[in-house]
């Protein structure tokens, strides 16, 4: 019987391993570094109250995934009053009663925190916005975006060449320059314009003002894949009930009750290389401390590019191929869980029953330029039961940062004390509401567009000649994927093994046509 030994437990991995089961007779085995299965899209629970690190939204435009994640958690019975219950979901629907083990619909709403104000977000030039702005600052918007569509940047080769084609100096400046630099931690004019081209191709002024007449006109898409709108522009997603992690959780056990196995605590120490093929992969029990061999017909990896490449022994790696590796960079994560009595805003209107001062936010884009917070989750939500009390607000700060800076080494202590101080100088707290905080930190969150990318497609070129192996997933891949997109690059690897194809232009394709792109910063 035929082995697929499966590095990484995340999307791309777990994904893999459930379609090698459903669909060949070939017997997958995760190898997970951590104690948690997802990835990136894990839940981490502390004391009772979730963490979803970076915010995941299910929703694809492929009809494949939509099904996919359906029949895993399908969605809960009792919201027969939305818009978007589908018809469709009938014939996905596997049988459980267990009434946990559900997706909730969730309304998407986020917004942009600036000038201790909220827009709207994706940002489109309504009353609200104009009155917000202010009266020269939307002049310079109307002439900039003017001349930039009159007279647009030819050879497009920055990230900021990108934004001000489409935006225009002044609103380019005004609301992508200092978030988009205080997520990757370099100007844009430095980060290639091919990442801008992958996350917000299809979004435009003229669509986002179009789509919000739309949307006050009462006519919205009455289909949840919303295919013909805009993938920032969209007005509802799926949502596990208890997190993104409970997905990955339930695919886990499905994995190892089919016979498949899920093996945490293995850290990889090596990649065993004959010739063209990988013919074991070497790890580290960090439960026992002792070294494990896994021999397999075929290798998936998900693990950062830069480390695979490292760890591959027994072959002549070129070292030009090595030196790519090496050059490859990484953005790191860190979140801090605030649980609080209330927040210092005021209530929505018409908002449900839940804490006093809270908004109806899932994330809010803080573009405040004078602290590093980049993003705040409001973990309720996105699932009332991501908390423990529902009177409390559960909420996530987001920082973007570089392995061994001065954040990513600050003290734990020192780091919850920082955040509460910005989230108060910045007026959305009041120190002596918060009840509790946790510090998390995520290393090699988002692969990046700079170092050496721009000599990646060689490295690409060199990998693709290991004739057993596989590379899926954001880091598997080094390309700034979504959930959705991790899991089509392993569902159309197993494609080819079953089809017996050889190249892999149909894997590194996915998120590269016009259905798969996304907005800036979005589904993190």
């Amino acid at each position: 019987m035929k082995k697929a030994i499966i590095i990484g437990g995340g999307p791309a991995g777990l994904t893999a391993a459930y379609e090698l089961l459903k669909r060949t007779d070939i017997v997958p085995v995760v190898l997970e570094r951590s104690d948690l299965v997802g990835g990136l899209s894990k839940t981490v629970n502390y004391k009772g109250n979730r963490i979803d690190i970076g915010g995941h939204r299910f929703f694809s435009k492929s009809s494949r995934i939509m099904e996919w994640w359906l029949n895993v958690l399908p969605i809960e019975d009792n919201d027969e009053s939305h818009p978007f219950k589908m018809a469709e979901q009938n014939s996905v629907r596997p049988n459980t009663d267990n009434k946990d083990q559900v997706m909730l619909l969730r309304n998407r709403i986020s917004r942009i925190y600036f000038l201790k104000r909220f827009f709207n977000y994706p940002i489109s030039l309504t009353v609200d916005t104009i009155m917000k702005l202010g009266f020269l600052r939307m002049v310079r918007i109307f002439f900039s975006y003017s001349k930039a569509r009159l007279f647009p940047r030819k050879n497009e080769q920055s990230l900021e060449d990108f934004f001000i084609n489409r935006f225009g100096f002044e609103l380019y400046n005004t609301f992508f320059k200092d978030y988009t630099e205080k997520v990757w931690g370099i100007p844009c004019n430095k980060i290639s314009a091919e990442w801008g081209a992958q996350r917000i191709k299809g979004l435009s002024i003229s669509k986002a003002i179009i789509h919000a007449a739309k949307s006050m006109a009462g006519k919205k898409e009455q289909n949840l894949e919303q295919k013909k709108t805009e993938t920032s522009l969209i007005e509802y997603f799926l949502y596990p009930k208890y997190g993104p992690g409970q997905m990955w959780e339930t695919v886990a056990n499905t994995v190892t009750k089919g016979g498949g196995e899920v093996l945490m605590h293995r850290e990889v120490k090596q990649i065993n290389v004959n010739g063209n093929k990988v013919v074991s992969v070497t790890v580290i029990n960090k439960e026992t401390n002792q070294e494990e061999i896994y021999e397999g017909d075929y290798i998936f990896s998900s693990m950062p590019i830069k480390d695979l490449v490292n760890n591959m022994k027994g072959g002549e790696i070129p070292a030009d191929m090595r030196a790519i590796a090496n050059g490859l960079l990484y953005r790191d994560f860190i979140t801090v869980g605030l649980l609080m009595k209330k927040m210092k805003i005021k209530r929505d209107p018409n908002q449900a029953a839940g804490p006093a001062n809270t908004v109806k936010d899932n994330w809010i884009y803080i573009q405040e330029r004078e602290v590093k917070i980049g993003r705040l989750q409001i973990f309720n939500n996105w699932s009332p039961y991501m908390v423990n009390d529902p009177n409390h607000v559960w909420l996530g700060l987001e920082y973007f940062c570089n392995e061994g800076d001065e954040l990513w080494t600050m003290p734990e202590d020192k780091m919850r004390r920082f955040a509460i101080d910005e989230m108060v100088q910045i007026g959305l707290i009041d120190k002596e509401d918060v009840l509790d905080s946790v510090v998390l930190h995520i290393d090699k969150a988002y692969p990046a567009y700079f170092g050496t990318y721009d000599r990646f497609e060689e490295l690409r070129n060199y990998l693709d000649t290991f004739e057993n192996m596989y590379l899926v997933g954001r880091n598997g891949m080094h390309k700034y994927n979504n959930s959705d997109h991790s899991m089509l690059t392993a569902i159309t690897a197993v494609d080819n093994i079953i089809n017996g194809r050889k190249d892999r232009k149909n894997i590194w394709s996915i998120n590269m046509e016009k259905e798969y792109h996304e907005t800036t910063s979005e589904n993190k």
